[in-house]
């Protein structure tokens, strides 16, 4: 991989890793008012709301934030390798799906909606990066 290429890659991994982590963290720490958050622009949209409550979800979405935090950082750590993108992007793609799903088939919650767009997006751009890197393994180049 290129040098010009493999730092974006590593600065962007960087980056992923340190918002999945605080995300994560707002999820275990703070789920109600994360929900609470979205509840009140969804009122503002005239959308539906989303219930809050502390639950054992909110462990696990934690849990599933720390997964990508260590997969984007293992991606900043060592940027030739190219099963942290690959994992990264599957975990990312099916989030965004089964957020329209059930914002489609459960309930139109604004969170469904911007978690279905936002993994989506990060999805596509680490299967980007994950072709970039398989590229440049191809070539030699590490």
């Amino acid at each position: 991989m290129p040098e010009p290429s493999r730092t974006s890659y590593r600065a962007f991994s960087l980056g992923l890793a340190v918002v999945f982590a605080l995300v994560g963290g707002v999820f275990l720490l703070w789920p109600r008012e994360m929900l609470a958050l979205f509840n009140a622009i969804s009122r503002r949209l005239g959308m539906s709301e989303g219930p809050v409550e502390r639950s054992f979800f909110g462990v696990l979405a934690a849990a599933y934030m720390y997964v990508v935090t260590i997969l984007a950082w293992f991606m900043y750590r060592f940027p030739g390798e190219k099963v942290y993108p690959l994992i990264l992007c599957q975990a990312k793609l099916v989030s965004s799906l089964l957020s329209f799903l059930m914002f489609f088939f459960h309930a139109p919650w604004l969170v469904y909606l911007v978690n279905g767009i936002v993994d989506g997006g990060l999805g596509l751009v680490v299967l980007m990066m994950f072709f970039n890197v398989r590229a440049a393994a191809g070539r030699g180049v590490r």
